[in-house]
């Protein structure tokens, strides 16, 4: 049996959200191995040198993940900390996906421009939790308003259900979205909820939107730490502050993302629960414009997470999938 770390050295992004999620991994490690010394070691990577390109012109896959890899494999550190929806899903060579520690909210939020003379927070939205009422309430934003997200999946899901909407580009952190946000250059924007919860901004929140209006990006809330392949004692260590539903659940949507060939930026939605009859999957493929949406749903044995992701992925592409996810001429 292999022995636990007396030493961790996490790989982490600066940002403040990444930090967060580095300090939470570091807190779990020294709970679970009392003695355990962590520490972090801060990476600049190309998403956050780069913050005003669209992230496809950049690649779109590993912008915020393969500096912070080449950290692990060079040995200037033993793990690497990832938002789980930004690491691709085609392994590196070298390091494995070692844990998934308890999953956050998978939700995407809807947030509008703060109001300082709003004393009572009455602006006629309120956070929710119904598909319907997500409706009603997009419904209230005036026609052509601008909402602001980087994200293909976001864009794709509400254009589909408000075509007329301008929905623009915006990068930064959370932070600079948000400041954006109140300075006018935007109706409305969309971040992760997890995101805005874990930096404190949980009460910025205008309205949740939940399947079947927005399904979340594969991994969503979800922290995933990868280390080198063949470091025991470091996978060991790690085993422990692994939740083995979330493990199984984040590996099923990846394996789907994986058979459909599509990247982390793709217009692909998942959501995955855990029934009495086991582990449902739901996977939505759109266009980009939002005009075609196809979707799918299966349950499957919890403990064969990626054949559940295979055959939903399968189910999509009976339907077209691939070619909403075929690259454009």
């Amino acid at each position: 049996m292999s022995s636990l770390a007396e030493r961790v050295r996490i790989a982490t992004r600066c940002s403040p959200l990444a930090l967060w999620q580095s300090n939470h991994v570091a807190d779990l490690i020294r709970a679970a191995v009392p003695g355990c010394q962590v520490e972090l070691v801060e990476v600049s990577t190309q998403g956050d040198q780069d913050r005003s390109s669209a992230l496809a012109s950049m690649g779109g896959q590993g912008v915020f993940t393969r500096e912070v890899q080449a950290a692990v494999l060079d040995g200037r550190a033993d793990i690497a900390v990832h938002s789980l929806k930004d690491l691709p899903t085609v392994p590196i060579d070298g390091l494995t996906l070692a844990a998934v520690p308890k999953r956050a909210s998978a939700l995407d939020a809807l947030i509008f421009p703060d109001d300082d003379d709003d004393d009572d927070d009455d602006d006629g939205y309120a956070t929710i939790s119904g598909g319907a009422t997500v409706v009603s309430l997009l419904a209230s934003l005036p026609e052509g308003a601008k909402v602001g997200t980087g994200s293909p999946r976001r864009q794709a899901q509400l254009l589909h259900y408000r075509e007329d909407l301008q929905v623009v580009q915006i990068r930064g952190n959370v932070e600079t979205r948000l400041a954006k946000l109140d300075a006018g250059e935007y109706d409305a924007i969309v971040l992760a909820e997890a995101g805005l919860t874990r930096l404190g901004f949980q009460d910025r929140i205008s309205m949740l939107l939940t399947p079947p209006v927005m399904y979340g990006a594969v991994g969503q809330g979800a922290i995933g730490i990868e280390c080198r392949l063949d470091d025991e004692v470091t996978r060991a260590t790690l085993a422990g502050i692994s939740d083995p539903d979330d493990f199984a659940a984040t590996a099923a949507e990846r394996s789907l993302m994986r058979e459909l060939k599509a990247g982390c930026h793709a217009p692909v939605g998942t959501q995955t629960m855990r029934t009495e009859q086991g582990l449902k999957l739901y996977g939505v493929v759109l266009s980009l414009d939002g005009r075609v949406r196809i979707a799918a749903k299966e349950t499957g044995d919890p403990a064969e997470p990626e054949q559940l992701g295979k055959r939903v992925a399968y189910l999509l592409c009976q339907d077209g999938a691939e070619a909403l996810l075929a690259p454009s001429e």
